[in-house]
């Protein structure tokens, strides 16, 4: 029995060992200290105790709770010192404006620590596991009226050595073992040549028959081309035909893009080596030096204030609601349900803690909570890492995100957040999953390594993503579909095992000025009923397809993540993540409105079969796009049943054909320059028109018409380095008119005009044929003038070679706009997300 009436203020009283049972609630009014003698574990109080004085000590007890109340102490006035005391099914309840300081304490069996509106209290080095439910719970918002200890313990909270936010995340204190950690050199910088990755990756540095469709491969020849290739080499690109009266056409509009630059160093487009450098993430002192909210967040001590805990095996860490507080630093939370919970408008800052092997997701964020998550150590979860949901909006900053058995961050249902220079990486799933109108900042990221793909934006999606390195992912770089839209600026998308990105059924989105190269699959794969713009990526070194546009039957092979799966949610019950989203129209609203996909500014280079590959039964602008230097055709179309439009781009030194349209196609070339490359200039089947494009010193003809196409060929200028300059072979119908046509050497036995003697439904009229005067010694003056070497262009006065392409005026003709309908689709041989 406690006699608290024989007690005086600021006793010291001393325990025996022994058990201590009070079958009342205990009320202290005095302030006093209370010491259990011996061991920890030799003195025992089954007591309800409620503090009613200034402030109270308590060392070395053992805490289990009486009959009539799990409440073992709880105080809403006065500040209590908790030192070396073991709560045993006990719950310790603190209410403000009362505090708390407990260090070295232990809760087991469920117990816990409830604080209700607190000012601020301290936990430290406390050990907290086989929990109920959370094992400590913070709600509500701090209460104006504050106790004599506020400041003392704000002042303890400074000056402890790891409440520093400086960039060393170096803490001795939090365990790194059990997840994957990444090679540090693959960190910072990729010194990897283009045959270094192909030796590691295991492909050939050519591709050779790459087939998708069994009804055309990148390794067949026309006919007119093997006429001419002289024996030479399918993969020589750098050694087109010598033509002895050269048509100068390197000073065309997209030609500074191809020139070295001041410091003599090649630009992406003209390298024939991928980028060697990668950007490095920022450290947090950097982060916290640009964001002046994260560094308020940092510096902010109100709440509850946890250090150096170790959370385990229980359901939950840390639960925050209600516009609740806390900070987390050096703690472990391991083998939970979850780690933090933090919702309704609570705010959490967590810094340099360890989470790991929760059955359901790390740290889980919803109904507008924010905070800052930063430095920590987030791995092998069975969920995602970070769940953000419904209005929530924390910054998360220089975490590592990894080994998890889902994914790594995943945003949805409103869901925002800035999610930067973390490295996330050897996730089951998705880097980062977006989806029912997610839409955070993820920026300048590292995320890398995953069995999945690296971003996935589906269901509706959203989300600004900038500056990320996306790397080494064994599906897609980044994969938008079924209604995703974000915006993707100047990511670094490479030698991923499967395609850089995929734009599957119904993805949208902007993808502008992105690095995607070295990747084992395509570059980009566009899927039918999807309206991407892509302008001014730099879509390079890819092992087949540089972007492929592609439609057949079949379907896409896998689902996404969540789909025909039980997910669980933050308790480890069932949930459909769909229940988190708000009206239907704000998540069908779209950002702008696009009718048809637009491919602009690109270039497209170094890659292994066709630069462009089109086989698709919607509509298609392709502008003012820079391809070059691909081991196969610089564009094939095989499938347009709809209008294909390929308007002032350049098409230059391809290892096969410049542009090749096969039959029932629909297609517009206007203003292209289409120049040195190794096959036929331009292989038409299809019907549309070829108007006003500059065809010179292609290796085999320079516009071949054949087969049945409905075509009109006008005031094209033409030079082949051999063969004819514009054939037409077979019951070809239209009109060729008003195009010139330049010879190219005096070997050549072709006419420059070729149409077959049968042929009785297609008109010539109007063109003319330059060939040079033998008594002249000189080459002929021959220039491509009024206009210059087409695509036409002016480079804008200040932007250099090395800027996004997408920053060049290229003159094209109005746009058209066409209905999008639906079908069946396939996917790429590689590519699902997750």
């Amino acid at each position: 029995m406690i006699d608290c009436l024989a007690m005086g203020p600021y006793d010291r009283v001393v325990l025996h060992p022994g058990v201590y049972e009070e079958q009342a609630e205990v009320k202290l009014k005095v302030p006093l200290e209370l010491v259990g003698l011996g061991r920890l574990g030799d003195v025992a109080l089954l007591v309800c105790i409620e503090q009613q004085c200034p402030t109270a000590r308590l060392c070395n007890l053992v805490f289990m709770p009486p009959w009539f109340s799990t409440v073992v102490y709880k105080t809403s006035l006065g500040h209590v010192q908790l030192d070396n005391c073991n709560f045993e099914g006990a719950q310790l309840q603190i209410r403000g404006p009362g505090t708390c300081q407990a260090r070295f304490c232990s809760f087991s069996q469920g117990s816990s620590a409830h604080l209700l509106g607190v000012v601020i209290s301290f936990l430290d080095s406390c050990d907290f596991s086989g929990s109920d439910t959370a094992s400590v719970t913070v709600e509500g918002p701090p209460v104006s009226e504050r106790n004599w200890a506020c400041k003392y313990l704000a002042a303890l909270t400074r000056t402890f050595p790891s409440c520093g936010v400086s960039g060393d995340n170096s803490n001795p204190l939090v365990c790194t073992t059990g997840g994957h950690q990444p090679p540090v050199k693959n960190i910072k910088k990729e010194h990897m040549s283009i045959e270094d990755w192909q030796r590691k990756t295991g492909v050939d540095a050519v591709c050779q028959g790459t087939v998708i469709e069994g009804g055309w491969s990148d390794g067949e020849r026309s006919e007119g081309e093997e006429e001419n290739r002289d024996g030479e080499g399918t993969k020589n690109t750098k050694k087109p035909l010598t033509l002895d009266y050269k048509l100068p056409c390197d000073q065309h509009g997209l030609s500074h893009l191809l020139k070295p630059r001041p410091d003599g160093s090649l630009p992406p487009a003209s390298s024939p080596d991928p980028p060697s450098v990668i950007p490095e993430p920022l450290t947090f002192q950097q982060e916290l030096n640009r964001d002046p909210e994260a560094q308020m967040l940092a510096a902010s001590t109100l709440g509850c204030i946890l250090r150096r805990c170790l959370f385990r095996d229980g359901k939950g860490g840390v639960h925050l609601s209600n516009y609740g507080q806390a900070r987390l630093e050096g703690n472990v939370f391991r083998g939970l349900n979850y780690a933090v919970r933090c919702i309704q408008n609570s705010t959490i800052v967590m810094l340099r803690n360890e989470v790991c092997e929760c059955r359901a997701s790390g740290v889980f964020l919803r109904l507008s909570a924010q905070g800052l998550i930063a430095e920590n150590n987030i791995h092998s979860n069975g969920e995602a890492g970070l769940d953000i949901r419904k209005g929530a909006d924390p910054i998360i900053v220089c975490n590592k995100i990894h080994s998890g058995l889902r994914s790594g961050v995943v945003v949805l249902g409103n869901g925002k957040g800035s999610v930067r220079s973390n490295q996330i990486y050897n996730n089951k799933e998705a880097g980062v999953y977006i989806l029912f109108s997610g839409n955070p900042v993820v920026s300048g990221n590292h995320i890398f390594q995953g069995q999945a793909a690296g971003i996935a934006i589906n269901e509706n999606g959203r989300g600004t993503i900038t500056e990320n390195v996306i790397r080494e992912n064994q599906w897609g770089g980044v994969d938008i579909r079924r209604g995703g839209d974000p915006i993707l600026r100047n990511n670094y998308i490479c030698y991923g095992y499967s395609d850089g990105m995929v734009v599957g059924e119904r993805g949208r989105g902007l993808i502008e000025g992105n690095y995607i190269y070295c990747n084992k699959g395509c570059g980009v794969w566009v899927m039918s009923s999807s309206l991407p713009q892509l302008l001014g990526n730099y879509i390079t070194h890819n092992y087949m397809y540089g972007l492929a546009v592609f439609s057949a039957g079949g379907g896409e092979r896998r689902g996404v993540e969540g789909e025909g799966q039980e997910n669980l949610n933050e308790e480890g019950e069932l949930f459909a993540w769909e229940s988190d989203l708000d009206s239907e129209d704000e998540r069908h609203s779209a950002r702008r409105s696009i009718s048809v996909a637009l491919v602009e500014s690109n270039c497209i280079s170094y890659n292994g079969a066709v630069g462009l590959y089109v086989k698709s039964s919607e509509p298609l602008n392709v502008f003012a796009n820079l391809v070059n230097s691909n081991h196969g055709t610089g564009i094939a179309v095989l499938q347009s049943s709809q209008l294909t439009r390929l308007v002032t781009n350049c098409i230059l030194q391809n290892g096969r054909g410049g542009v090749t349209v096969e039959k029932d196609c629909r297609v517009e070339l206007r203003g292209n320059g289409i120049y040195e490359n190794c096959g036929h200039g331009v292989s038409f089947s299809g019907n549309g028109q070829i108007v006003e494009n500059d065809v010179v010193g292609n290796r085999g003809y320079g516009v071949q018409v054949s087969g049945s196409a409905d075509i009109k060929v006008l005031r094209n200028r033409v030079q082949p380095a051999q063969g004819c300059g514009i054939a037409v072979l077979g019951p070809v119908k239209g009109v060729i008119h008003d195009n010139l046509l330049f010879q190219g050497h005096p070997g050549n036995k072709k006419t420059l005009l070729h149409m077959d003697p049968d042929n009785e439904s297609c008109v010539l009229r109007n063109n003319s044929i330059l060939r040079h005067n033998n008594s002249c010694t000189s080459a002929p003056p021959w220039v491509l003038e009024n206009p210059p070497p087409r695509p036409l262009a002016s480079s804008p006065s200040g932007f250099s070679s090395s800027q996004h392409p997408s920053r060049l005026g290229i003159s094209m003709t109005t746009r058209i706009s066409a209905t999008v309908e639906s079908g069946c689709h396939s996917g790429s041989m590689f590519c699902s997300i997750l």
